[in-house]
């Protein structure tokens, strides 16, 4: 498939953006329960939730990059009961129902048993609704039967811990701005050191079961003649067409292979040397973590764009 820069974009930032969301929605509600929060941790929290509805934003503002119409994009949240797309676009606009009113209680910073009750609700369904956006944006390309490599059993789960790991990321981040301390440093990175070997195992697996087997039918079942032997007599066009352009991209194996050991090595290597090097030098926090969490958005941009130019298209064996 074609790897336009623009869906690239929409899911790399929206889903750090959803992920955020749902790490902040979790430690909202579970630090309400305990009673007051420091002005810091507050004031945290608020920038947190403000950051990641911007991401969002952004990201869903690069998705009608795409779209041929950009306007008539609001169509297509009407066929919610059959399209994954839908259900995204819906769920992705009711995520800032509750988001918004997070930024609004936290701003106000009320000290009261109401105010945390209600904070307590607004982030448990501020993180639902969020990993439920992340989960239809994963099934938008799961569903897609003429595109084998997207409905393997890991492309879901592969969205989850990618959003989860740009949102803890970011969330670290801004905890070790807002509230600095060595030792929180050490702990934070070791956590984002495991989260991005646990990516890295999921991608290598999803890799290795991809190239091992090329499931897509024969010519004939790419035709609509199933189980016949068809061969190409002369090419179906005498030059390329919006078909060939978006359905039928190559990368070559030596690129390939080239940009996932880049990937890996930002999303997973560099935050298990970064949590190394922090365990040594703790100093050294300051200037590593900010590094470790680009680099793991790096990764993840490379991830991503890996993810549709290795996709094939059925109609590929066509053409």
């Amino acid at each position: 498939m074609h790897p336009a820069l623009s869906v690239i974009f929409f899911t790399t930032l929206s889903g750090a953006g959803y992920g955020l969301l749902v790490w902040l929605g979790i430690s909202v509600s579970m630090l309400q329960t305990r009673g007051s929060m420091a002005p810091q941790l507050a004031s945290m929290q608020l920038i947190a939730a403000a950051l990641a509805i911007v991401l969002v934003t952004v990201g869903l503002l690069c998705s009608l990059g795409h779209l041929g119409k950009p306007q008539r994009a609001w169509r297509a949240m009407s066929q919610w009961r059959t399209s994954w797309l839908s259900r995204e676009g819906v769920l992705s606009l009711l995520t800032y129902l509750p988001a918004m009113a997070m930024v609004f209680l936290l701003w106000r910073n009320e000290k009261s048993a109401d105010a945390a009750a209600l904070l307590v609700i607004v982030g448990m369904v501020t993180a639902m609704l969020a990993l439920a956006t992340i989960a239809c944006t994963a099934m938008i390309y799961a569903s897609l039967k003429p595109i084998p490599a997207w409905t393997h059993p890991l492309v879901l789960p592969g969205y989850l811990l990618f959003a989860l790991l740009g949102g803890a990321a970011l969330l670290f981040l801004l905890m070790l701005w807002r509230l600095p301390d060595a030792q929180a440093a050490g702990g934070l990175s070791k956590i984002l050191a495991v989260l991005g070997v646990l990516a890295a195992l999921l991608k290598l697996l999803y890799w290795r079961e991809t190239d091992r087997s090329d499931p897509r039918p024969a010519r004939g079942a790419a035709v609509g003649l199933p189980g016949r032997e068809v061969e190409v007599f002369e090419r179906p066009h005498t030059e390329a067409n919006f078909i060939t352009k978006e359905m039928v991209f190559v990368v070559a194996r030596e690129h390939s292979r080239r940009l996932r050991r880049l990937a890996l090595g930002l999303f997973a290597g560099v935050p298990v040397l970064a949590a190394v090097a922090i365990a040594l030098w703790p100093k050294a926090a300051a200037g590593l973590f900010p590094l470790t969490v680009v680099c793991m958005l790096a990764g993840t941009f490379v991830e991503r764009w890996l993810f549709f130019a290795e996709a094939k298209h059925v109609v590929s064996r066509y053409y």
